[in-house]
């Protein structure tokens, strides 16, 4: 703003001019709220990306995936104190299942006075084909795509869905995503749902941050589904479509679009992922100042010196706590959410955490145990409006009759008597990285045979075995990891519980608790507990009155350079070097770490 005398700006007549100095930290921003920057920010760089669409359901054809939420990325918003107001857009909904239906569209996202528009829904239903969005929805059958790019900005925040097939077998279009349109399903034979557009990478600009905006997979019709391909999410957290009866949820945080589906009576799509602000605090000073200005600044500490505060990535493992398991013939409890970078299995390994040494500590949440018939406890490396990492806990095994909780891994399901029983879902929310798989599915018994019995809790590295012969209801099994130099074993699902003696209800390797059995005493009716600080889920209930066990609870250990200093707190947390050098921070209880 000009001024008409000198006086507003030290006797320098023209532009108002401001310094940040931000000391170009990047934080990635999950919940709606007003956050807090650092003393001397007066201007942010941003990108806001909004909610991803849920992909559409269809009892008869398959469906299109939901379009990632819009991207858009500015280089400079003022600030009037050092903090930020911002909206995250939710994740829309999948459509409803048992009919013809659209998903929901994501919603918007906003910091400062920029808006992405929510991604457009993936189609499910003749009347209205995929919707227009940030980016839009892939198309059911042959119905018109979702529009990208609605309401239209420059550059463009996102692009078109993809057509759909009804050529000899139905296959759905994909989403679009902020970088690539979604690509149209394809005919048999061989053919299948549409790959998801690309997300964006936005490292380059935004240290660490990754890559956002990843439509959802078409569906893959039935002729498709036995020799053809699963439409595949889009890089930035897209849902992948699904073959069978169950499209893949976008992942948390990335603002990608769900997974279309399959047709059948019990279908349902992916729900699309909820978005995030990514800020960059600016460390600038433009214009002309006067001496005045800035000596007033430098006093006050706030004068860009063009420095960047020093960054370190860092590998991680967070566990979350295992799920209890209910009593008499309950299902066992799911291994805790396994998430980890740098060590483990390379399929579950997830990008290195980049850290800022600004002597902010970075809050550590470690998950507790389930208690019996009880969901275990999510661990977290972050607050709630800046979760990094976070892993769910494992679902709860549950009693006669009932379905398994869903979780990081899920829960195992009761005695089946009278019907089949759906397996606890594992991974939920979605991660990219996939942190569990699901309970055994419950198979329909006789009360007092042999299969009288609860499905396995799922585990980190594979699903629960089911209540039938041959597998007996054990748990799946955990994931093992060498961050710390100790070959630990995690996140095994707990056995469940028997009528008989225990043949193979074992718990998955990692921790989890075997599930117990009859006709014997208290002691082997039992279920047995899952292992403290390995996030092992609990044994189920045996027959004749056998109680559940809890979980255990999880941990979190962090890795980083030799050069960096750890500060842990409180006392029972732990730091210690790794004998190739690297520094160690270990919690097995909540509390803070800060790096220097």
């Amino acid at each position: 703003m000009a001024s008409p005398s000198g006086s507003a700006n030290g006797g320098i007549i023209g532009k108002s001019n401001k310094t940040s100095f931000g000391k170009n930290k990047v934080t990635t921003i999950t919940a709606s709220g007003t956050f807090s920057l650092l003393s001397g920010t007066r201007a942010v760089a941003a990108a806001v990306i909004a909610g991803g669409a849920g992909g559409g359901s269809n009892s008869t054809y398959a469906t299109g995936g939901g379009g990632a939420g819009g991207l858009r990325t500015t280089n400079n918003i003022n600030l009037v104190s050092n903090e930020i107001s911002v909206t995250v857009g939710a994740g829309g909904a999948a459509g409803a299942s048992g009919g013809s239906n659209n998903g929901a569209v994501g919603g918007n996202s906003i910091a400062g006075d920029i808006t992405s528009a929510g991604g457009g829904a993936g189609g499910g239903n003749d009347a209205s084909g995929g919707n227009d969005g940030g980016s839009g929805g892939g198309a059911f059958m042959g119905d018109a795509v979702g529009a990208g790019n609605t309401p239209p900005t420059s550059p463009p925040q996102g692009n078109a869905g993809g057509l759909g097939n009804q050529n000899g077998d139905t296959s759905g279009g994909a989403g679009g995503g902020a970088n690539a349109v979604g690509a149209a399903g394809t005919a048999p034979p061989g053919g299948g749902g549409g790959a998801g557009g690309a997300g964006v990478d936005i490292s380059p600009s935004f240290t660490g941050a990754g890559t956002f905006g990843g439509g959802g997979g078409g569906g893959t019709g039935y002729v498709n589904a036995v020799s053809g391909s699963v439409g595949p999410g889009g890089a930035g957290g897209g849902g992948d479509g699904g073959k069978c009866s169950v499209g893949g949820d976008a992942a948390f945080g990335f603002g990608g679009g769900g997974g279309g589906v399959n047709g059948n009576p019990d279908s349902v799509g992916g729900g699309g992922g909820p978005g995030a602000i990514v800020i960059k605090e600016l460390n600038k000073a433009s214009g002309v100042f006067s001496m005045q200005s800035q000596f007033q600044a430098k006093s006050q500490g706030i004068w860009p010196d063009g420095s960047s505060l020093p960054s370190f990535t860092l590998d991680y493992l967070v566990v979350a706590g295992g799920g209890g398991a209910g009593p008499d013939l309950a299902g066992g409890g799911g291994g805790g959410g396994y998430r980890a970078s740098g060590y483990g299995p390379s399929p579950q390994r997830g990008t290195a955490l980049t850290v800022f040494t600004d002597g902010v500590a970075i809050p550590i949440t470690v998950g507790g145990a389930g208690a019996r018939s009880t969901d275990g406890a999510d661990s977290v490396v972050g607050d709630s409006t800046t979760t990094q990492v976070f892993s769910t806990g494992g679902g709860a095994g549950r009693p006669i009759g009932n379905v398994g909780n869903q979780g990081g891994s899920g829960g195992g399901p009761g005695s089946a008597r009278g019907a089949n029983l759906a397996t606890g879902k594992g991974n939920k929310p979605a991660t990219i990285k996939i942190q569990g798989f699901p309970g055994g599915a419950g198979v329909n018994t006789t009360p007092s045979e042999p299969t009288d019995r609860g499905g396995g809790g799922g585990g980190a590295s594979a699903a629960g075995s089911p209540n039938a012969p041959g597998s007996w209801g054990a748990g799946g099994a955990g994931v093992t990891n060498n961050i710390n130099n100790s070959c630990t074993a995690y996140s095994g699902g707990g056995g469940g519980g028997a009528f008989q003696t225990p043949c193979a209800n074992t718990g998955g390797n990692g921790g989890g608790g075997r599930g117990g059995y009859g006709p014997g005493g208290a002691g082997t009716r039992n279920g047995t507990n899952g292992t403290v600080n390995v996030g092992g889920g609990g044994g189920g209930g045996g027959q004749s009155g056998g109680t559940g066990a809890t979980g255990g609870s999880g941990i979190v250990i962090i890795r980083g350079p030799s050069g960096v200093t750890f500060n842990v707190s409180p006392g029972t947390n732990s730091t210690s070097t790794h004998p190739g050098g690297d520094k160690l921070a270990t919690f097995t209880v909540t509390g803070a770490l800060t790096v220097s």
